[in-house]
């Protein structure tokens, strides 16, 4: 493995990390595509800086910049407040038109200005390691890894310096402000760690990455957890996998980086989707399922208790009368023999001791309609666990 290779996986890790920590926050916000917001507005921010110092490389740059995502982020909310439009309509009419006009500057004033898809949008992480920074006659490697590098320490320190203010203020703002925190400070300095963030990214990585980095492992690590710490800790992980498993999906495809880096953070999501324990759709599935069946069960059940007529309480009748198939019925008398509800007497079906008692708490639960006690009652008579 090159010393370029390692840069390249070592610039996406980086970006990985430093864009996971705010996008935590705005995917919990309900903010993500704030993000595709700020990653296409920050365009004329750049070309005023360059218009300014008549150099790529100023601070100037980022300044201006992170200050025109701010002003992004600004134009946004006074909008959405006006209540005519909702936040996302709000974000297609603010990005859009700031975006256009970082162009209209490009085109009017610096036609020589080289702005293709691969420079704004996609960006080119194979270019990065040629871009070094040089000290006192001595390379220290490339420049957007010292760069990203930074803003990750700072990111960092801001993190732990406020996590308790921002875990507040994003569960409930109204506590936060009761204790004595700015919601609306915090909001805004989220909002510029975002920016800067985006726009340190923005020349390695481009517009779509630096989204999918900032949204996709955040979205990805909420279906595993609810816990803030363990979320963040998530995020940086798929965020790191993602970026150097999709270094090696580009490497062996000859494609480009960051849309296979993209692509394995679509992949990731998609599995978590899929299999997570609790909110993944085939556990889902697999609990309506489950809570189908208690419902037959509890039917069955309250229909034994009811009807003291053995013609009633005959196997035959759960088809005949009750109009279930024979697999649901089969299901369902399996399911009340196992957890010792029913017993049988020449195919006339009744209830055991612990089966009339189970009924009558659900006749209870039905009266007083408290949800805890259903919960109860399948942790008392041992439903679903044999």
């Amino acid at each position: 493995m090159s010393n370029a290779q390692l840069e390249i996986q070592l610039i996406a890790s980086i970006v990985a990390i430093a864009c996971a920590i705010p996008g935590t926050f705005l995917v919990l916000r309900k903010m993500a595509m704030i993000s595709d917001a700020i990653s296409h507005s920050i365009l004329p921010g750049i070309v005023i800086g360059f218009f300014i110092t008549q150099d790529l490389n100023s601070p100037l740059l980022i300044l201006l910049a992170a200050l025109t995502g701010i002003i992004t982020v600004v134009l946004v909310e006074y909008i959405q407040k006006t209540g005519l439009v909702k936040e996302d309509t709000a974000i297609g009419l603010v990005f859009p038109t700031l975006f256009s006009i970082g162009v209209i500057l490009i085109a009017k004033n610096a036609n020589d200005v080289h702005l293709d898809v691969d420079a704004v949008l996609l960006g080119e992480l194979a270019f990065a390691p040629f871009d070094r920074m040089i000290i006192s006659g001595a390379d220290v490697g490339p420049k957007s890894l010292w760069i990203i590098g930074s803003i990750l320490l700072i990111t960092i320190a801001l993190l732990f310096a406020f996590f308790k203010e921002l875990k507040v203020s994003t569960f409930d703002a109204g506590l936060a402000a009761s204790l004595g925190f700015s919601p609306a400070v915090i909001h805004y300095g989220l909002m510029t760690v975002s920016s800067i963030t985006t726009v340190g990214a923005f020349d390695a990585v481009g517009a779509i990455l630096v989204v999918a980095l900032m949204i996709a492992p955040p979205a990805t690590a909420y279906l595993l957890t609810t816990d803030l710490k363990k979320m963040l800790l998530y995020s940086v992980c798929f965020g790191v996998f993602s970026a150097i498993s999709g270094y090696w999906l580009a490497h062996g495809l000859d494609a480009s980086i960051s849309g296979s880096i993209t692509t394995m953070l679509g992949i990731i999501f998609l599995l978590v989707y899929l299999f997570a324990p609790n909110k993944g759709v085939i556990a889902v599935l697999y609990r309506e399922k489950q809570q189908r069946t208690e419902v037959l069960l509890l039917t069955f059940l309250l229909h034994l208790k009811n009807h003291t007529d053995e013609r009633e309480r005959h196997v035959n009748h759960l088809n005949e009368h009750i109009n279930w198939q024979k697999v649901r019925s089969k299901t369902v008398l399996d399911l009340a023999l196992k957890n010792n509800m029913i017993k049988f007497n020449k195919n006339i079906v009744s209830l055991t001791e612990k089966g009339d008692a189970f009924t009558s708490q659900a006749i209870d639960y039905i009266i007083t309609n408290e949800d805890a006690q259903i919960e109860d009652m399948k942790d008392d008579f041992f439903l679903f666990r044999g």
